[in-house]
């Protein structure tokens, strides 16, 4: 039997990118302590990074294959079936990592509890070992989480953990027209986001409160979506009245862009993964087929 292949993920510290923006430590030093920051600090949380990482290394049994890998890599790199995936950093490097899976379970290592929330990364770099153990035996505990998928009408499609967001890539309103179920509306706002439950403790969390929504967010491993219009305005030709609601599995909500140029469709943030949204291009957003298997005990 083929021994396990482990790929660890990580990405650029804050430190590795001052070094690559400044050129060498004493230059990002002076940078910082300029604005009346220390670099003390961001040199701690790098150190913290790099010890989980030798951790993580040394917990992987010699007999196994492993490789490293970092996120700006990720489109490019081509993951096996068997593969254990440990991702080791903060929470939105598991959610970047997520698309480009299918079905590979993931381990997520908090190289620093006092830094990161660990809603996602929720493992010390002490325990990988024995996780790593228990989840190539298959008795892991894996918990599958929703993702959300976008699908345009010329065939390309967009997924993510957290949420995409639907909108203008500057300050300027989104336009387009909004249909859910026998409800439709045009509108203009600040953009869209169709959020999953994982997302629900982030951005979608913040924009439902000022919603002031009573419609529960889903729970992270529900087969359901939230969708919620930012800062919808009221004129002659657009409404307000599609606010927010929400999405079970089969059901969809859809979109067609009005905006000639700026037009744009990202997931988790990852703008340079954006998809440009031009005038007459229609999106179906919805629960994506695919789920995240993340490794929990």
């Amino acid at each position: 039997m083929k021994p396990p292949r482990i790929v660890v993920i990580t990405r650029p510290t804050d430190y590795e990118g001052l070094l690559a923006r400044h050129g060498t430590r004493e230059q990002a030093r002076f940078f910082l302590a300029s604005r009346g920051r220390d670099l003390a600090e961001v040199e701690g949380r790098h150190r913290r990074v790099q010890a989980a990482l030798t951790a993580v290394a040394g917990a992987i049994p010699s007999a196994w294959r492993r490789t490293r890998l970092a996120r700006p890599d990720l489109a490019r790199f081509v993951f096996e079936p068997e593969d254990l995936v440990v991702a080791v950093g903060q929470d939105g490097l598991i959610a970047n990592v997520a698309k480009y899976l299918q079905g590979q379970p993931v381990v997520g290592v908090n190289p620093d509890p006092d830094w990161i929330p660990g809603v996602l990364a929720r493992h010390r770099p002490e325990a990988v070992g024995d996780m790593l153990a228990t989840v190539a035996a298959g008795r892991g505990v894996v918990e599958a989480r929703t993702m959300v998928e976008a699908v345009l009408d010329d065939g390309q499609r967009l997924l993510a953990l957290n949420e995409i967001f639907l909108g203008h890539v500057s300050h300027q309103s989104a336009r387009y027209t909004l249909r859910w179920g026998a409800r439709h509306e045009r509108q203009s706002s600040s953009g869209l986001i169709v959020a999953t439950g994982t997302g629900a403790t982030g951005w979608a969390l913040s924009i439902h409160r000022q919603h002031a929504s009573p419609a529960p967010l889903p729970a992270p491993s529900e087969a359901a979506l939230a969708f919620f219009v930012r800062e919808p305005w009221p004129s002659a030709g657009t409404g307000t009245s599609l606010g927010t609601g929400a999405l079970p599995a089969g059901e969809a909500l859809e979109a067609v862009s009005e905006m000639n140029e700026g037009g744009t469709l990202f997931g988790d943030g990852l703008e340079a993964d954006r998809i440009p949204l031009g005038w007459g291009v229609g999106v179906r957003l919805g629960v994506a087929k695919e789920r995240l298997r993340l490794v929990v005990g």
